[in-house]
């Protein structure tokens, strides 16, 4: 039984226990509130204390970044969070995965692939990408071993179905998202992120670079809130919100304010390939109808 310590027990986080757990691993969850799963050792922590991140990854085989600090503080948070997991990394010899995202990339007009720029101008973006830049040049310098999976907007937690969609539904009313309704978007499911985690620590072949988290096919966003509305059998009752209304109503919150700088992702066509991903280990993600029954069925967010 190897050690793993996973620093996170979001959607994500909680998605990878289980994998790890299934694999008969010891796991280690560390959180600001010591939450997480039955079957794992939970641990109450700082994640932006390197010191203690160092004492708790000593023995383990890897450390996974799982963190998800708030949306509108990223700034603020990641800096340090990055830096520390990086530290305990080093001290520890563990390798360090990490739960990346699309943000880097920025606006794009073609699918994404690893090799497409990372071109972002928005804050998230480049907090990201800074991120990204400084892991790397750790493990190329031979400090650490690292790599970072990225996935698009998930399913299975914190989605647009269990966040916005559903809890409308669920009222009688229509759901109105700050998405085009007609363009193609990749979803990934968040088990596939856990899997390509999992599977990476322990493949020589996976470090040192980016990985697309495996993902099926491009839907709409009416093709999956139809999904959605046929497995919960009521009327897909689903509105675009313009992006008009996303810019006033993030005046006043701050939480809104930052979906600005990702509208595009959801205005404009928005796909993933994972081609490479899943030809080098093998992998296949889950079906789209599989990924929405298990966002209905666990999509409320789970504690960090």
């Amino acid at each position: 039984m190897t050690q793993h310590l996973i620093v996170g027990a979001g959607p994500v986080g909680t998605a990878l226990a289980r994998e790890l757990l299934a694999r008969g691993e010891d796991v280690t969850v560390v959180t600001r509130s010591g939450s997480g799963i039955d079957g794992t050792e939970r641990v109450k922590a700082d994640a932006s204390d390197a010191d203690r991140l160092s004492e708790l990854a000593q023995g383990a085989a890897a450390i996974y970044n799982c963190v998800n600090p708030p949306y509108d503080k990223w700034a603020e948070t990641w800096p340090a969070i990055s830096a520390a997991l990086i530290t305990a990394a080093e001290r520890s010899g563990a390798v360090l995965a990490v739960t990346g995202n699309l943000y880097g990339y920025g606006k794009v007009d073609a699918p994404m692939t690893e090799q497409t720029p990372l071109a972002a101008t928005g804050t998230k973006g480049r907090v990201r990408n800074r991120m990204w830049a400084d892991a790397l040049a750790a493990h190329e310098a031979g400090r650490i071993r690292m790599f970072e999976v990225r996935g698009s907007d998930y399913l299975g937690g914190n989605s647009y179905l269990s966040t916005v969609v559903t809890p409308a539904w669920r009222k009688g009313r229509t759901a109105y998202v700050p998405a085009a309704l007609d363009v193609p978007h990749t979803f990934t499911d968040v088990r596939d992120v856990a899997t390509l985690l999992a599977t990476g620590v322990g493949d020589e072949r996976a470090w040192g670079r980016a990985w697309h988290v495996p993902s099926p096919a491009p839907l709409t966003m009416r093709e999956l809130t139809t999904l959605a509305a046929q497995a919960m059998n009521v009327p897909n009752k689903v509105r675009s919100l313009p992006y008009a209304a996303v810019w006033a109503a993030g005046v006043f919150t701050p939480f809104v304010k930052e979906l600005r700088e990702t509208q595009h992702q959801f205005r404009r066509p928005y796909v993933l390939d994972s081609s490479s991903a899943q030809e080098t280990f093998g992998l296949t993600p889950h079906a789209t109808t599989d990924s929405v029954a298990f966002d209905l069925a666990n999509g409320a967010p789970a504690p960090r």
